[in-house]
């Protein structure tokens, strides 16, 4: 995979250009260097459609990248007493998004350069259907993990190529994009949390309908896809743009990019991939999107569960994880905007460490008198996410890097968050409470703002390989 655009020579387009669909784009550049395809200041009929479509299709994927994780979350009990499983085992059921999503989403840079991105992400949004249709009919453990696993297999690789996307279609506007998506994922994660206890018991009390009804919004993501399809250029790599949100990073790998177009039929230079396990900052960004997101399954898989042995109401609890999961919606869209403005996102990293922290000191205290407002702070802390997101593509400077470093990153860092889930179900069913899970659950928020702040710095891999 090519690490620099294509760029299109003006008077005659290679075949290459000539071969992908009318307003794809290939290149930008800055003002005051040459424009070339895409780049057009007033953008025509076709590429506003084109980019309409983009937009739409992201949003409601991104609302499909957590109901089939909270929906379970709010109905664990349910499940685990009807197929049978200790807390051990609900450990485990707990532990399978990360899993799925290390071992697939290093998969996802591979599909993108032999189909292209935006077909990888329809055949997510395929599996993620075709996942949440079959899990219903499971009559057993297996069956229900492996049908759970066919659904987050086609989160995995979508997960890894929202970046990409956003990066390749919206190169000038990699943070509002980014908070756009990530609030279509809080809104989708919320939902899924709030709606699955009142729809289950809407539907006869039957975990099976409550869980399947998910599909439907599934089935709707794959439609926007469909016409991206035909966009086979598997060259995921955009050039890098000067633009509110990256001019201070990129503008001179733009007008280098332009002063190359503009040399009518000279191809484009391609530096050497770079080497992202040699880049102390990948690793960095791999451990803190890792801590993340194991605070983040963590609270998905066992939060109402802690609410529930407390005290409260299982549909309340549904609600406390909803809104939870909400706070995402404003911050995910504040949150990547302000974090592309700095140059360095250390103090974001810490200001939302510091509020996980108080909200597991307080779920430790009193987690049903405090429980709104520990909802609450979890739920800023939580918007880690978005932010990780956001960092992934301001650390490298070219679209083929972001897929490397974006595959690099969530691969590493959910195979660091496998054992937090299955660590606090075995730690609940040894210690009999949840007191133990809570210290653990706080004590990894240190080590998160530890290596976020390291994250944060003001570099590329590129500099680094």
């Amino acid at each position: 995979m090519p690490d620099e655009p294509k760029t299109l020579d003006p008077a005659a387009p290679s075949a290459g250009d000539t071969a992908r669909p009318a307003g794809i784009p290939t290149a930008t550049a800055p003002s005051g260097t040459p424009a070339t395809a895409g780049d057009s200041p007033a953008p025509g009929p076709a590429r506003r459609r084109l980019l309409g479509l983009v937009a739409v299709g992201l949003v409601l994927a991104a609302l499909n990248l957590r109901p089939a994780i909270t929906s379970l979350g709010a109905l664990l009990e349910e499940v685990s007493e009807d197929l049978h499983m200790s807390g051990s085992v609900a450990g485990v059921l707990t532990s399978v998004p990360p899993l799925c999503f290390a071992v697939f989403g290093i998969t996802a840079p591979r599909l993108a350069r032999r189909f292209g991105p935006a077909a990888v992400v329809c055949a997510g949004m395929a599996a993620i259907f075709t996942g949440l249709v079959l899990r219903p009919f499971a009559t057993g453990t297996a069956a229900f993990l492996a049908a759970s696993a066919l659904a987050l297999m086609g989160i995995a690789v979508s997960n890894v190529l929202m970046p990409v996307i956003v990066k390749r279609y919206f190169p000038d506007r990699v943070g509002s994009m980014t908070g756009l998506y990530s609030m279509a994922l809080a809104l989708g994660t919320s939902a899924a949390a709030a709606a699955t206890v009142p729809v289950t018991d809407a539907l006869g009390g039957d975990w099976r309908l409550g869980l399947g009804v998910w599909a439907a919004l599934a089935a709707l993501a794959v439609l926007p896809w469909l016409p991206l399809l035909r966009d086979r250029d598997t060259g995921t790599a955009v050039p890098a743009t000067a633009s509110p949100d990256t001019a201070p990073r990129t503008a001179e790998a733009a007008s280098q990019a332009g002063r190359t177009a503009s040399r009518g039929g000279e191809a484009a230079p391609h530096a050497p991939a770079p080497r992202i396990t040699r880049s102390r900052t990948a690793w960095a960004l791999g451990v803190f999107f890792g801590l993340q997101a194991t605070g983040a399954y963590i609270t998905m898989g066992w939060m109402p569960q802690i609410f529930r042995d407390a005290g409260v109401p299982a549909a309340t609890a549904g609600v406390l994880l909803a809104v939870t999961m909400v706070m995402g919606v404003p911050l995910a869209f504040v949150i990547p905007r302000l974090a592309t403005r700095m140059k360095n996102q250390g103090p974001i990293v810490v200001a939302l460490g510091l509020c996980g922290l108080t909200g597991y000191t307080g779920l430790f205290l009193a987690p049903a008198g405090g429980a709104w407002a520990w909802a609450v702070l979890l739920g800023i802390s939580n918007c880690s996410f978005p932010l990780a997101l956001t960092m992934i593509g301001m650390r490298s400077r070219t679209g083929a890097g972001v897929v490397r470093l974006s595959a690099f990153a969530q691969s590493v860092g959910y195979l660091i968050s496998i054992p937090g889930p299955l660590l606090v179900g075995v730690l609940y069913q040894h210690s009999g409470g949840w007191g133990l899970p809570i210290v653990l659950m706080g004590g990894l928020m240190v080590p998160q703002m530890i290596v976020g702040t390291l994250a944060g710095r003001d570099r590329t891999v590129e500099d680094e390989c």
